[in-house]
């Protein structure tokens, strides 16, 4: 496989990533790449720089030094614009907290980033979004009239109408009950295995890390270890080295 065969396998590439705020080096120096039509969890302590990671990734927050691409494309240089337009294309992101419009229905939620971008989006198109994320028949319900795991659904519908290339997700499950979050983490799974998206998310959790194709585990802004094919058990024994006061002892991993 070429140079030029490898790039286009890869939905986000990061080298020398870096992003300071004050004195505080939220990430130094990651290199990673996100393989397209794969599934990544990124886990770390609290304040590894894992939400950085994503914001930057995202073309959310500009890093202080290293490159971004996405698609192949690199977000250097790119003025505000055309950055915005790079992410209304091309990236979906979905949070923690739903961000759903409270007066909306289902349906106005979904089709808001067409809107914010001059487009009007069909019925057909909207409801074929919704139903994508198991939601049909459910267009003019408001927020206030569906759970929190349909919440979430509405949101991946908003982020996916746009048919992006790479969906980022911060804690996209840490809201929602166990139950809930394994419906959530269900369609990940398929949108991944199914459609072909390229899904970069943050968790705590290792149960829902492990329905991830690799675990990337973050420390002091540096990529500390990876894992491949995870299940939960070792998942959560990784996450209690790493947090423990002498992670070198670690097996299989960067140094941190």
């Amino acid at each position: 496989m070429t140079a030029t065969d490898t790039r286009a396998t890869v939905a986000v590439r990061l080298r020398g990533l870096a992003r300071h705020h004050g004195g505080v080096r939220a990430l130094d120096g990651v290199d990673l790449d996100f393989r397209t039509g794969t599934f990544t969890a990124v886990m770390g302590p609290s304040g590894s720089g894992k939400s950085t990671l994503l914001q930057c990734a995202a073309g959310l927050d500009r890093p202080t030094a290293g490159t971004v691409e996405v698609g192949g494309t690199s977000l250097a240089g790119l003025s505000e614009r055309r950055l915005t337009l790079l992410r209304r294309d091309r990236i979906g992101f979905v949070f923690q907290s739903f961000n759903l419009l409270p007066s909306l229905t289902a349906a106005q939620n979904t089709a808001l980033p067409l809107r914010l971008a001059g487009r009007r989006p069909s019925r057909a198109e909207v409801r074929e979004a919704l139903a994508r994320v198991g939601l049909a028949g459910r267009e003019r319900h408001r927020p206030g009239e569906l759970s929190g795991g349909q919440q979430q659904r509405v949101a991946l519908a908003r982020a996916l109408i746009t048919r992006p290339a790479v969906l980022f997700g911060d804690e996209p499950t840490g809201a929602l009950d166990s139950t809930t979050s394994r419906g959530v983490l269900d369609l990940l799974r398929e949108l991944v295995d199914r459609d072909g998206l390229t899904v970069v998310m943050v968790t705590h959790d290792p149960v829902a890390a492990a329905r991830a194709d690799r675990v990337v585990f973050l420390v002091d802004g540096r990529v500390a270890d990876e894992l491949s094919d995870p299940v939960a058990g070792t998942v959560a024994a990784r996450m209690a080295s790493l947090e423990s006061p002498e992670p070198a002892v670690l097996t299989g991993g960067a140094a941190c």
